[in-house]
């Protein structure tokens, strides 16, 4: 496997626009990621830089190709055009779309929204990096009597975050190294500002999801769920969505021609994640394993 990063072009920065945004998947049919049967929208660009990222292909804003060697013909000339590609083997990671297009793909699943009580959910990558644009979109989905969902770090400034919250049916606010140098370090984030929206959001009364992945050497340690579980039973929380590692997302990471830092470490064994749950429940809150 191979891969190709175009040059750089002013189309290659995150459109940070109303009218447009830049996505790389859109997946239909989850039974994760809020309630019913769900369509996720994963936009492109991240600002942290977590480990063990399931999606490394979110992480940079710009529009990528990949060339799958197991599948490409050599042809010659090759064009490098995803589209044109005869056996799939070039592809295109990311692309732009206007709020009109988005809107309209969303909707071809509202008939699975309705019966099953499900909806849609921004996730990424990073969704508060394109604020401006997935608020449009939530609040026209919302008076369509959409069930809408965001799932984020939290780690941006208050009225950013406020104005995709207040459009959501619930935040699925993703909490992971409760240690503000560990977390400035290994994850570039900004753990006081992310705590302080995560006190703001309930404060506001939106209905705020927790979810903790369960990583070996980083968040799975005693100390590190100590310090979750009483922060989030301090805020008067009742549930917490538990993410145990997995490493679906390590072939990505040859095809991107990038370095896997969690390769050969342990998925966490099911007696190990019980105890987790036991802990959880022991304090009150309402345990879901895998979103």
């Amino acid at each position: 496997m191979t891969s190709y990063v175009a040059p750089p072009t002013s189309s290659e920065v995150i459109p940070l626009r109303a009218e447009t945004a830049r996505i790389f998947n859109i997946q239909r049919y989850s039974l994760n990621d809020g309630q019913g049967i769900r369509t996720l929208v994963f936009f492109k660009g991240c600002p942290h830089r977590c480990p063990w990222c399931a999606n490394p292909e979110s992480i940079s804003g710009r529009i990528q190709f990949v060339r799958r060697e197991a599948r490409c013909l050599h042809c010659t000339p090759c064009l490098r055009d995803a589209q044109e590609c005869p056996s799939g083997a070039f592809e295109q990671l990311g692309r732009d779309v206007t709020l009109g297009e988005l809107e309209q793909t969303l909707l071809k699943d509202e008939v699975f929204f309705r019966s099953s009580g499900g909806g849609v959910t921004l996730s990424g990558g990073e969704v508060l990096l394109q604020a401006e644009f997935a608020s449009r979109l939530l609040a026209s989905l919302r008076r369509q009597g959409i069930h809408t969902a965001i799932e984020t770090a939290g780690d941006a400034p208050w009225p950013r975050l406020l104005s995709l919250a207040q459009q959501c049916d619930e935040v699925l606010f993703d909490l992971k190294i409760l240690d503000a140098e560990q977390s400035r370090q290994l994850l570039r984030l900004d753990l006081d500002r992310v705590l302080a929206n995560l006190a703001a959001l309930v404060r506001a009364g939106i209905r705020v999801i927790p979810r903790v992945p369960l990583i070996p050497g980083f968040t799975l340690t005693p100390a590190n769920l100590e310090r979750i579980f009483a922060r989030l039973t301090s805020l008067g929380l009742t549930e917490v969505h538990l993410l145990p590692f997995h490493r679906y997302g390590e072939p990505k990471y040859t095809l991107l021609g990038k370095r896997f830092q969690l390769a050969g470490v342990a998925e966490p064994d099911p007696q190990t994640v019980a105890a987790v749950v036991a802990e959880a429940e022991a304090l009150g809150l309402r345990v879901t394993l895998g979103g």
